[in-house]
């Protein structure tokens, strides 16, 4: 099946609220880069009930895509997504799911590892110089008439198919009709819905529902819903989430890639904190890396008292390193809705890229002018009251979030030097698990027994001190 490209729609369509409710009714291959060994990493499949959107930004235009990590018989799959008007067929597109997968992995954070050299030699070490470089049924459901319709206030504006989705676009005059009409026609919605629908409802937004055609769902072939994409253009740079958390249990994961021209992206009425990063913790996560980027995220939410959101990745789309995922093609950035790529370069080319490093095929206008931002919000009703706003900034320096796994020599070091290396790397192994503790809050001596290591040592009596000064 050809891919299609996603070309916006220039008509001005203000704020799209793209905040999904999902109503349940009814190897990436070991990369060598230049600084070192990627091993693992972490991305979306890590955390359940995890919604992934992509934000393509320039100017006043946006290009959104939702990806739904929906689970369970496609004919019970609804989402309801408020809108500022009504969407012609035009703006709606389904997009390749590959795509939004592949991005995920480029972005993810990662667990590299190094291996120390014989400190006998006069090489130097791979690990020292790397810390100087890098600090329902078929069709959508009608309502049983017209006039009851009316009664509820509920208009049916607009219908139409895109790909495997049979989509409605509905006006309402109060949540209490919308409910009922949502109820009457198959779509059980959650309680907390109706408190959820009343904000937008009183702002004059329209609902765009979809679900899924199981004849054209068979066409495809596919396991899986393939994601949605909208196309308009607003001055406001938002995503709205209060909607989505109508059918909650508790806190959401969610995943923001920002691509746009020029800059970092990070929310104006929230903290944007970036999670640690460069550190270097036991070798033995090497085997449990997800647990522990589970436990130290957990980690870092509680400390920011749940109300931050975390940037895992900044970097330009030309080049990565090291690399969990080659860099996407111009192509998949176009089906991703990066349409200046056609454009040309804008203010030229990107800064140069350091040799040996991997690039990305140019586009028909040069070099690729593109940046994406991953932010991570794990977001609750009490914890965030507001909708997502956003903003980019003039920040270019990339980010990732990488930790390093050191492996000590494991060979003779017969030389004066070796018994000081082994004790500087007792040391190190000491820092390595003390830094795995304070990341996670699990406790120090569960990683030492982990690691193979003995207890830690105790302090030495403080009179003893004295006569080392």
């Amino acid at each position: 099946m050809p891919q299609q490209v996603f070309r916006p729609d220039r008509r001005r369509l203000g704020l799209l609220a793209i905040a999904a409710l999902v109503a349940t009714l009814a190897a990436t291959p070991r990369a060598l880069a230049f600084c070192g060994f990627y091993v693992a990493k972490a991305d979306a499949s890590l955390y359940n009930e995890t919604s992934r959107v992509v934000m393509v930004r320039d100017g006043n235009r946006t290009v959104i895509g939702m990806a739904s990590d929906y689970k369970g018989p496609l004919k019970e799959f609804a989402m309801v997504v408020p809108v500022p008007a009504i969407l012609t067929r035009e703006q709606v597109n389904v997009a390749d799911r590959a795509v939004f997968d592949h991005l995920d992995a480029f972005t993810a954070p990662r667990l590299v590892e190094y291996f120390d050299d014989d400190p006998c030699s006069d090489m130097r070490r791979r690990g020292m110089l790397d810390e100087r470089m890098m600090s329902a049924p078929a069709g959508a459901p009608m309502a049983k008439s017209a006039r009851a319709e009316r009664d509820l206030g509920v208009v049916i504006e607009a219908q139409y198919t895109v790909g495997e989705y049979d989509i409605l676009i509905l006006s309402a005059r109060e949540s209490t009709g919308l409910e009922t009409w949502l109820r009457q026609n198959g779509y059980r919605i959650p309680p907390k819905a109706r408190k959820a629908l009343a904000p937008y409802i009183r702002t004059g937004h329209k609902f765009f529902v979809a679900k899924v055609n199981l004849g054209e769902q068979a066409k495809t072939g596919l396991q899986h819903l393939r994601p949605l994409q909208f196309a308009f253009e607003s001055p406001k740079f938002m995503l709205p989430i209060r909607l989505g958390m109508a059918n909650a249990n508790g806190p959401q994961d969610l995943l923001v890639y920002a691509i746009t021209r020029k800059g970092r992206v990070e929310t104006t009425n929230y903290p944007t904190v970036k999670l640690p990063t460069g550190k270097t913790i036991p070798v033995h996560l090497k085997k449990d890396f997800k647990s522990f980027y589970k436990a130290m995220f957990e980690t870092a939410w509680k400390r920011e008292d749940r109300r931050a959101v975390f940037t895992e990745h900044f970097w330009d789309m030309g080049w990565c390193d090291p690399c969990a995922a080659d860099p996407l093609s111009a192509d998949q950035l176009r089906q991703l809705g990066v349409w200046w790529l056609d454009e040309g370069p804008d203010g030229g080319a990107p800064p140069g890229v350091p040799a040996g490093r991997r690039r990305m095929p140019q586009s028909a206008g040069g070099p690729v002018e593109a940046v994406v931002t991953r932010l991570h919000v794990r977001y609750a009703s009490d914890t965030f009251p507001e909708d997502l706003v956003f903003q980019e900034t003039r920040d270019r320096e990339n980010f990732q979030v990488r930790f390093v796994l050191q492996h000590p020599w494991t060979g003779p070091a017969a030389c004066p030097e070796g018994n000081a290396y082994k004790d500087s790397v007792k040391r190190r192994q000491d820092e390595e698990i003390r830094t795995a503790a304070n990341l996670t809050g699990w406790p120090v001596g569960k990683l030492r027994r982990q690691a193979g290591l003995g207890p830690e040592a105790p302090p030495e009596p403080w009179w003893k001190n004295l006569w080392k000064r």
